[in-house]
């Protein structure tokens, strides 16, 4: 057991160390195992964090993402928590000023991750295989939007799957 977590450490200090020696601007750390992002990234990339533009952290075991995470990497425009056990997004994700696509599929949303509904910037957001059962608890009573099928919510928003919902959304 202690061998394989320690390749799994030794694997995402491998992709951190490509992307601050090449400085690219995407961050792969999809199928590591992760449970939380680990702290110590933040201080292995700070020389980068204002050019990744793109991180992927796919199908690990990340039940929250934190609002240092959103604030550290300020500048994303597209960011994969796929496969996860996220239920909820900080409200700090308002902040992702140039935030195009965020996938959110396969986590366990019970409603419409709300801060999204105010990044103007956003044209896919990916929900399907979450627990959204219906337009009702997609927004709480007060909200801004409600969603209906063929009704565009987002500035050149492509369509959204949400499950239960009968197609499409655009």
């Amino acid at each position: 057991m202690q061998k394989k977590m320690g390749e799994a450490v030794a694997r995402v200090a491998r992709k951190v160390n490509d992307t601050v020696e090449n400085k690219t601007d995407s961050l792969d750390l999809a199928n590591c195992k992760l449970m939380t992002f680990p702290v110590g990234i933040y201080k292995a990339m700070r020389s980068v964090t204002e050019g990744i533009h793109r991180i992927s952290l796919a199908n690990n075991e990340l039940k929250s993402l934190t609002s240092r995470f959103v604030t550290t990497f300020s500048q994303l425009r597209e960011l994969n928590l796929a496969g996860n056990y996220l239920h909820r997004l900080p409200e700090e994700v308002t902040s992702l000023l140039h935030l195009r696509a965020i996938n959110l599929s396969r986590n366990r949303f019970r409603r419409f991750p709300e801060p999204l509904a105010t990044v103007a910037t956003l044209e896919t957001i990916d929900l399907e295989e979450n627990e959204i059962a219906g337009e009702k608890e997609l927004f709480p009573p007060e909200g801004r939007m409600s969603i209906t099928p063929g009704q565009s919510h987002f500035p050149g928003a492509m369509p959204i799957h949400i499950p239960g919902q009968g197609g499409m959304l655009a």
